[in-house]
């Protein structure tokens, strides 16, 4: 693939993590930790059931970060049910700047799942409780969701 080169004001994604539904978060937690990643901030239900948390590590060579949330539904291990949560930051200018470049305007996310028959789709900005400054949702020309959340 031919590199391109990018003026420095282009609005640009600075991090990325892997966002991963699991059976079980706390067995997942387990697991990472066989790998070096240490839990970090839990979010528990009503019921104490861990619904989420983030896991990591950092050394001298590098930094490796996944996220875990609690699936809705049985996990296929032939779908690997992934989505991929990004960081940038400017959320908004990064969303002008896709919308700018051709992704079509999803408008506000109401759930709908789909390949969106092959176009790239930017959803409105929202402020979840997890990212107040803000996230937007992008599809993907094959249906592949990233999260991109601005932290500051």
């Amino acid at each position: 693939m031919p590199k391109t080169t990018q003026p420095e004001t282009t609005p640009k994604v600075t991090a990325l993590t892997p966002f991963v539904h699991v059976a079980d978060v706390e067995r997942s937690l387990a697991f990472y930790a066989l790998l070096g990643m240490a839990a970090g901030t839990r979010y528990r239900d009503d019921r104490g059931v861990t619904v989420w948390s983030d896991a990591q590590t950092s050394s001298g060579d590098g930094s490796a970060r996944i996220m875990l949330s609690l699936a809705s539904g049985p996990v296929d291990p032939t779908q690997q049910a992934v989505l991929f949560y990004l960081y940038a930051p400017d959320v908004r200018a990064l969303r002008a700047h896709l919308l700018a470049s051709g992704l079509h305007d999803g408008g506000r996310y109401c759930g709908q799942a789909g390949p969106n028959g092959g176009r790239s789709v930017v959803f409105e900005l929202q402020h979840p409780h997890y990212m107040p400054a803000g996230e937007i949702r992008v599809s993907d020309p094959d249906g592949y969701v990233l999260l991109i959340g601005q932290l500051e």
